[in-house]
């Protein structure tokens, strides 16, 4: 067992993989010979060489492409794109092609590649590198979307994603990549994907989060919790398919729901929970779903970063506003 932040859980599940499956290929910009902008891949074309952790030009739709062909003829290629900012550009070949050829192939093939991309703010960016767009792949069939929040989360759930037999879009929120350390077994031990996790039991109101938004969650809790508010918090791990039965019973019990995300507001994967605790447990809700999230607009530059992101008071505020219900 060894503590890891989350960048090097991210690094020890890749170097794993490329050691146990000579099928995986591992391939994006400055990745091999600089370690990657955020050092993810540090020392793994050293180790694995040149044919298996690939420098690409700055071309995501090439790199998208290229990955697309080598998974449809049996490679497990992960790709890295710098920032979510840049991966736009790769929505032609997912959505077109990855997110398509099973159903195209009528199931002879599949598409067992996995893009990852570090997204959200909170490390003082420029613009383009600061989004937080998931909702846009979270609307896309035949798409996994998973975001990881602690460093044993990211090792066991990056594992499951590069055996999935089909494209996973892995995020990363890079403002907590070394925000903690965790301990976490290098054993190759996957963590189940399409599944929500509990990470705190409470009876008087449901918290949903994801990625980075997490940290402000939990804290947000603990707060409450001095004041006597016993709140459960859920981490939503795998955004496409959704455990919605985990959220449905967390809100039979609790009777409240507040979902916080740093992406806008509008369209946010937020709103689809909310639609979902509508359609299938309106019954049980005491208040109306209450949301904290970002908003409508592009992420600021560092002055304003702070003001845009969901806040520890944020949270604690939309509790008390959905406590004043029954």
């Amino acid at each position: 067992m060894t503590e890891m932040t989350l960048v090097e859980a991210v690094n020890s599940a890749l170097a794993y993989e490329l050691d146990a499956d000579d099928n995986v290929i591992v391939l994006g910009e400055d990745i091999g010979v600089n370690g990657g902008v955020f050092r993810a891949t540090v020392g793994l074309q050293e180790r694995f060489g040149e044919q298996r952790v690939l420098d690409t030009p700055l071309a995501e739709t090439l790199i998208a492409g290229v990955a697309v062909g080598m998974a449809a003829q049996g490679l497990r290629p992960i790709v890295e794109i710098q920032f979510m900012g840049f991966i736009y550009s790769t929505i032609d070949q997912i959505l077109n092609h990855a997110s398509r050829l099973r159903n195209r192939s009528h199931g002879r093939l599949t598409c067992p590649l996995v893009l990852r991309a570090p997204f959200g703010g909170g490390i003082h960016a420029p613009e383009h590198h600061s989004e937080s767009t998931e909702a846009i792949f979270a609307h896309i069939p035949g798409l996994r979307v998973v975001i990881p929040s602690s460093p044993a989360r990211a090792y066991g759930l990056l594992l499951a994603a590069i055996r999935d037999p089909d494209p996973v879009v892995f995020l990363e929120p890079k403002r907590i990549y070394r925000l903690v350390k965790q301990d976490v077994v290098d054993n190759g031990e996957a963590l189940p994907l399409d599944t929500c996790y509990i990470l705190r039991e409470g009876a008087d109101v449901t918290l949903v989060s994801w990625g980075g938004s997490l940290h402000e969650t939990q804290l947000a809790a603990n707060a409450l919790a001095v004041d006597g508010v016993d709140a459960e918090v859920i981490d939503v791990v795998t955004l496409k398919p959704l455990d919605v039965q985990t959220i449905l019973d967390s809100v039979a019990k609790t009777g409240r729901c507040v979902v916080v995300h740093e992406a806008a507001r509008t369209a946010g994967f937020g709103a689809e929970i909310a639609a979902q605790l509508a359609e299938h447990g309106l019954l049980n809700l005491y208040a109306p779903v209450r949301r904290v999230t970002g908003y409508d607009t592009v992420m600021p530059l560092y002055k304003l970063e702070g003001y845009y992101l969901p806040s520890v008071e944020q949270i604690i505020a939309a509790v008390r506003e959905v406590l004043e219900f029954g």
